[in-house]
């Protein structure tokens, strides 16, 4: 199985590196970060890069697609060369995927049309305008398609999917060996559980983060 990430100027890291982890652990994948130039590509800090070895056009058919979100997916929305190699991988995929604005990505493809979809929060309701079916949840399959709340919900994400394909004792040895066992020191990590004026904040900011 090829497992490609796909990386674009200001992703965020844990959004490509929490799948990743994960899925780079299924018996026999080859995995390869992607983008439309080889070589280092900047995450939303500017202080770290990944590095993608291929080309889109040299990775026409992945198995696997991981489409990443971050503050840089505003940019990539009318990315004809991207959204096109969306469009022709999900078309011979076996599971295509996302995680946080990834899956708006996916949705400007066409990707998602008519189907349960999940984002970060901030950006949840804008999969409706690219005829996606919003929802709350960490993690949504339908058919093949999987994606993924925000940023550490990848993780699940991988977890998840690893599962469906490895069988769930090798999700469970994954999980293991990556110690993945969270244990926040807050309950603030969704809309629903975090301080009201918190959240309020970031929806006032988001106007101007996810435009």
């Amino acid at each position: 199985m090829q497992i490609a990430v796909v990386l674009f100027d200001r992703f965020t890291a844990l959004d490509a590196v929490g799948p990743y982890e994960v899925l780079s652990r299924l018996p026999g994948a080859e995995t390869v970060f992607v983008a439309e130039h080889t070589g280092p590509v900047r995450t939303d800090t500017g202080h770290l890069a990944l590095t993608a070895d291929k080309t889109l056009a040299e990775v026409p058919g992945p198995d696997l697609v991981v489409v990443p979100g971050g503050p840089g997916q505003a940019a990539q929305m009318e990315n004809r060369a991207l959204l096109d190699w969306l469009r022709a991988a999900d078309a011979t995929s076996t599971w295509t995927t996302s995680v946080c604005t990834g899956s708006l990505l996916l949705a400007a493809a066409g990707c998602l049309d008519g189907r349960r979809a999940t984002s970060h929060w901030l950006a949840l309701e804008q999969l409706k305008s690219f005829g996606a079916e919003p929802t709350g949840e960490r993690v949504v399959f339908d058919g093949k398609y999987v994606t993924a709340a925000g940023v550490s919900s990848g993780i699940d994400m991988g977890l998840t999917l690893l599962g469906r394909i490895a069988g769930d004792e090798h999700a469970q040895a994954v999980q293991l060996l990556t110690e993945y066992d969270p244990q926040p020191p807050y309950d603030a990590g969704s809309p629903d559980k975090a301080p009201a004026h918190l959240v309020e904040e970031f929806r006032v900011k988001s106007r101007f983060i996810l435009t």
